[in-house]
């Protein structure tokens, strides 16, 4: 007769374990995923976005009178939950297409269409994350395309901060003026200066790998003492230290901006959506934003994430799932519709951000200065030199439009071009993409022709 003794640990064992790991496991992923590869690298990493972000974001609080301490607390909140979850760099960006309608025409789209833009945009990003079929779009587009859309929006932002830098820039109305002055607080000569400084520290984007692999060729002997001074230029947190600049330059340039700070919160209220302002969102600001928020903030993030972060893979349906829940929460509140962009993921790891704690301690202090100065901290913004925000993007644009070096064959770099040209020209990643897809299947038809064994006439 076997003995009762054996059940006893076969009971207590499996109701027990699963108790006492599961909480600690995601405590574990969560720790792992905010903390730092390098202070520094990681506090340089976190400005990399802000070249995109401060435009935009000063441009529809000064046009349409955005609740900038709304949006802040908010996208704050973002950074934190997406660099504890995702444990990269993942960015927070404003929804472009809807910003560009609302700031060129801010007299019949202002905030409560913007919000019912960016709920709409959520609800149907939630969907097709939900059911899958985000994913099933991430499998059939071929990496030509993506590259091809990622080379546009790259370029798109190069070129928009070589307009900052060289034109005098009214947010407000979303226009350029004169030619920049080349001396004076927000001139040219500082422009230039920034940007040499960061090329001299980051140089033109060698990877980690190759400083190990320096380290490796030396057969194991000391590296020699010479290259100290190089190494010390290199961890320099350079776009930190251009960031701060610019703050102390905005101070500078008009002193009497901390009486005009307002200290506490701005008020958190429920934006009031009118029957017409849902119309009026959904099909200026909805229907031209979707396809570069499926293309840019999903697709492309997923591809470039996994470039970038061997090993850490997102499924295109998380992100698109995130989107949409970050947008059916916050805009309800009048906080700007946000998504993810492979910009700033470009941005944020070109100036060394690599884990997710780079992108909570950006939130972090978006939170700090919500609470603190709310939407005071415009008259801030209003005077940071323009000229330093492009420095920034211009840098972030161009780690963009770098990830599509690796198209192996002639006709996947024609695919590419293709996409990126149309997307330019024409203004829209949608009409870019339907040109790749086109070309990629005309040439996927005529290489089956050419395959096809000749008939033999008898």
């Amino acid at each position: 007769m076997e003995s009762p003794s054996y059940q006893i640990p076969l009971r207590d064992t499996p109701t027990q374990a699963p108790r006492s790991r599961f909480p600690s496991n995601i405590v574990h992923k969560v720790r792992d995923n905010l903390v730092f590869r390098s202070k520094w690298a990681e506090l340089n990493g976190a400005m990399g976005d802000l070249g995109t972000y401060i435009p935009i974001v000063l441009a529809l609080t000064l046009s349409v009178d955005l609740n900038l301490g709304t949006t802040l607390l908010f996208t704050g909140i973002y950074n934190i939950l997406t660099g504890a979850f995702y444990g990269v760099p993942m960015p927070v960006q404003p929804m472009k297409s809807i910003a560009a309608v609302a700031i060129s025409n801010s007299a019949e789209f202002g905030v409560p269409e913007i919000m019912a833009a960016g709920i709409c945009t959520g609800g149907i990003l939630l969907l097709l994350g939900v059911t899958g079929l985000m994913q099933l779009v991430y499998k059939l587009i071929p990496l030509s395309v993506v590259r091809g859309i990622q080379l546009s929006q790259g370029l798109s932002f190069a070129m928009s901060a070589v307009k900052y830098i060289r034109k005098v820039q009214d947010f407000s109305k979303s226009k350029s003026g004169g030619d920049r002055h080349w001396l004076g607080l927000d001139g040219l000569v500082l422009a230039i200066v920034c940007a040499c400084f960061i090329i001299v520290v980051n140089g033109g984007g060698e990877e980690g790998s190759d400083r190990e692999g320096d380290d490796n060729n030396l057969g194991g002997r000391e590296r020699p003492r010479r290259r100290g001074l190089r190494q010390i230029v290199a961890s320099l947190p350079s776009a930190f230290m251009v960031f701060l600049l610019g703050v102390v330059l905005a101070f500078i340039r008009r002193p009497g901006v901390v009486h005009d700070f307002k200290f506490g919160p701005s008020s958190i209220e429920a934006v009031k959506i009118s029957k017409h302002a849902w119309k009026e969102g959904f099909v200026k600001g909805t229907i031209p934003q979707l396809p570069l928020s499926v293309l840019n903030s999903v697709i492309a993030v997923c591809n470039l994430s996994s470039d970038l972060f061997p090993g850490k893979d997102f499924s295109a349906s998380s992100i698109s799932v995130s989107v949409g829940l970050m947008n059916l929460v916050g805009c309800w509140f009048g906080a700007m519709p946000c998504c993810h962009g492979a910009g700033g993921l470009a941005g944020q790891y070109k100036f060394g951000g690599r884990s997710g704690g780079c992108v909570a301690l950006l939130g972090a202090a978006k939170l700090v200065l919500g609470f603190v100065l709310g939407s005071s901290l415009v008259m801030v913004l209003n005077q940071f030199p323009v000229g330093v925000l492009g420095v920034l993007l211009l840098f972030a644009g161009i780690e963009l439009a770098m990830a599509s070096r690796d198209m192996n064959t002639k006709e996947e770099a024609f695919v590419m071009l293709i996409c990126a040209a149309v997307s330019l020209v024409g203004s829209s990643a949608a009409l870019g993409f339907l040109c790749g897809i086109a070309v990629h299947v005309l040439l996927k038809l005529r290489n089956w022709q050419k395959d096809q064994p000749c008939s033999t006439i008898v």
